[in-house]
């Protein structure tokens, strides 16, 4: 061999064995799955050699009803604040509530695999935040609630707040936005009102996307509820949208997903199974008894207001009392209630239910309207 193809092959060595200088990985918005995932299985999204794994989409992934722009998803893209700082240890309780008094579009960036954030306090909105709070867990996300505390709240009357205007009850801030995330053991049991993962009370509230499992409030009470959700006061009578969400286990009083006064609910390709309003005594309370007991999945009282449910399934709800699926009592008989390209089954009414409507009480203004859908 010559020596200047021992020199060439002693050079090719040196390259083979040198280390080779590496780019820092950091990490970037994943592309979204191209294929459709079906429901109860694990969709992987792959990135380089890395692979993000993503939960079962929520809600009725086969609910076709259309979504209102202003119930769509916010854009996340240029979020204000992002909790974590890569690792699952920069994603803790204490972020969560400063990220949410701070306000503004909030992310996370806690890695590549799931995570659940046990909350050791209630993150808490504030009404004199400057911006509006969106909080998006990116389907990565579960905040927990331990099975001991609320896991949010917004109440545009609490003073410890801050109040911003004269008629807290009405007003068009702060705005709360819940989506891509999980919500678990969220308990509100001694708390009032009910809202065992989230209450809200004024301002707006929406939930894209999102999954409510195992929340609890009070066992009895005529009028609190709201395992998932208790909302009051939504300004100028607007709606609160469920767009895409799944509430599973809740229980409560009343409402073991959805509970409210007065307040308007368009629920959209949805899914509510499995929850239970386990009070006793109806409302107004019956002689010797705590109250409570109505609306499995929904509890929707007070006077003019709607409930509109599309393209969903209500399923496996039941009630002590009335209304296994849904409890509808408009007091001066103006509201309306609609179903629309849905599945309402196996909800069971202990106490009472209107006749042909299985699963719903409904005192309103006209017998609620059925579109192409089934109660049964």
């Amino acid at each position: 061999m010559s020596r200047g193809v021992v020199v060439l092959v002693l050079l090719l060595l040196a390259a083979c064995s040198s280390p080779q200088s590496a780019e820092p990985f950091t990490p970037t918005a994943l592309p979204s799955p191209t294929t459709t995932t079906p429901a109860g299985t694990v969709a992987t999204t792959t990135t380089s050699s890395r692979v993000r794994v993503t939960a079962p989409p929520a809600g009725n992934p086969n609910g076709g009803a259309p979504v209102p722009p202003e119930a769509a998803a916010v854009d996340t893209t240029r979020p204000t604040r992002v909790i974590g700082d890569g690792t699952p240890a920069g994603c803790t309780s204490q972020a969560v509530v400063a990220a949410v008094a701070q306000g503004g579009i909030i992310t996370f960036d806690c890695g590549f695999d799931p995570i659940t954030i046990t909350m050791t306090v209630t993150a808490q909105v504030r009404n004199d935040a400057v911006q509006d709070v969106v909080l998006d867990g990116g389907g990565l996300v579960t905040l927990s609630g331990a099975g001991q505390r609320r896991i949010l709240y917004q109440n545009t009357c609490d003073e410890t707040l801050g109040i911003t205007t004269s008629h807290c009850q009405d007003q068009d801030h702060p705005r709360l936005t819940i989506q891509n995330i999980t919500l678990v053991d969220g308990n509100s049991i001694g708390a009032t009102e009910g809202g065992g993962a989230v209450f809200v009370r004024g301002g707006r509230v929406k939930v894209v996307n999102s999954t409510f499992v195992r929340n609890k409030c009070d066992q009895n009470g005529p009028d609190l509820g709201g395992a998932g959700m208790r909302v009051l006061s939504q300004s100028a009578n607007q709606p609160v949208f469920v767009v895409g969400s799944t509430f599973d286990g809740g229980t409560c009083a009343n409402g073991g997903a959805l509970s409210s006064i007065g307040v308007s609910w368009v629920v959209l390709n949805s899914l509510l199974r499995n929850n239970s309003a386990i009070g006793h005594g109806a409302n107004p309370a019956r002689a010797g008894t705590p109250g409570g007991g109505s609306g499995g999945a929904i509890y929707a009282d007070g006077n003019t207001f709607t409930v509109r449910i599309a393209g969903s399934i209500v399923e496996d709800n039941k009630a002590n009392e009335g209304g296994g699926a849904v409890f509808f009592v408009s007091n001066d008989r103006t509201g309306t209630m609609a179903v629309e390209s849905s599945t309402l089954r196996r909800n069971s009414s202990a106490g009472f239910e209107t006749p042909g409507y299985k699963g719903i009480f409904f005192l309103g203004a006209a017998n609620p309207s059925v579109i192409g859908s089934t109660i049964q």
